[in-house]
């Protein structure tokens, strides 16, 4: 689930579609009108789908390759993790196609389900942590 600024919006993808489902709370009422989903404020990011991280699949990827997203607390960088064990650092939002300039790692999985960013995670001393690869 990803939350907007205020906690009024929140946003889930749809397994089984993969469409990006955006609802009101607490009503419940989906929003269906992109001009105003454009305008939300996310405080959280944790979708893999969405105009904002398009660059995130290459150009040979299918819907399931891409597990995870997490945008960093400073809002400026997303860390992906996918089903060959990686795990990407982007520019956010990068809503280019086929993103070509970001940093990988290699994990120790064979597959990255869930990552997170820790509380103190920076990129200004260049090393960077992340609370958790699953």
């Amino acid at each position: 689930l990803t939350y907007s600024k205020f906690s009024v919006v929140i946003s889930k993808v749809s397994t089984g579609s993969y469409k990006r489902q955006v609802y009101e709370v607490p009503s419940g009422k989906q929003l269906v009108d992109q001009a105003v989903i454009d305008r939300i404020t996310w405080a959280t990011w944790t979708s893999v789908l969405g105009d904002e991280v398009i660059g995130i699949w290459s150009r040979h990827a299918e819907k399931a390759d891409v597990n995870c997203a997490c945008v960093s607390h400073s809002g400026i960088n997303l860390v992906t993790g996918d089903d060959f064990g990686m795990v990407k650092l982007f520019d956010f939002p990068c809503p280019e196609k086929f993103v070509r300039n970001f940093f990988w790692f290699a994990s120790l999985q064979q597959e990255v389900l869930l990552i997170l960013w820790s509380c103190i995670a920076s990129l200004e001393d260049g090393r960077i942590s992340f609370s958790k690869f699953v």
